[in-house]
């Protein structure tokens, strides 16, 4: 996967516990991820390949409040937020429609907050 300029290309986030920040995304999302020691795991693509990476989980003392909105797209809403909750997530803004579709808002058990969105 080539990197396009001004696209998306890599969201960092912050962790304060690396193995329970991977599990939670892998068990809400399916995601995979590849090692890099105990303070940093990186986010896989495609969960069956190493590479390419679209992101990445540091360990800091603290996660923040704010910063980047990462919306994730959902071709089934309702799984997906099922998914969030039996991981682990909380729903801080329960679906809702806005122009193109639904989306809403989660927060991961490390504190950060994402959001989900669908067409339908």
């Amino acid at each position: 996967m080539a990197s396009t300029h001004h696209r998306l290309d890599y969201t960092e986030f912050a962790v304060t516990d690396l193995d329970r920040a991977t599990a939670f995304y892998r068990d809400a999302f399916g995601w995979g991820f590849n090692a890099y020691g105990p303070g940093y795991a990186g986010i896989r693509a495609d969960p069956a390949e190493a590479y390419p990476e679209v992101g990445g989980f540091r360990v800091d003392d603290a996660v923040a409040p704010g910063g980047p909105l990462c919306i994730l797209y959902s071709d089934d809403l309702g799984a997906s937020e099922t998914s969030v909750v039996a991981a682990g997530g909380t729903i801080v803004e329960p679906a809702y429609d806005f122009p193109g579709g639904r989306r809403f808002h989660f927060r991961d058990p490390e504190g950060n907050v994402l959001a989900v969105w669908s067409a339908s």
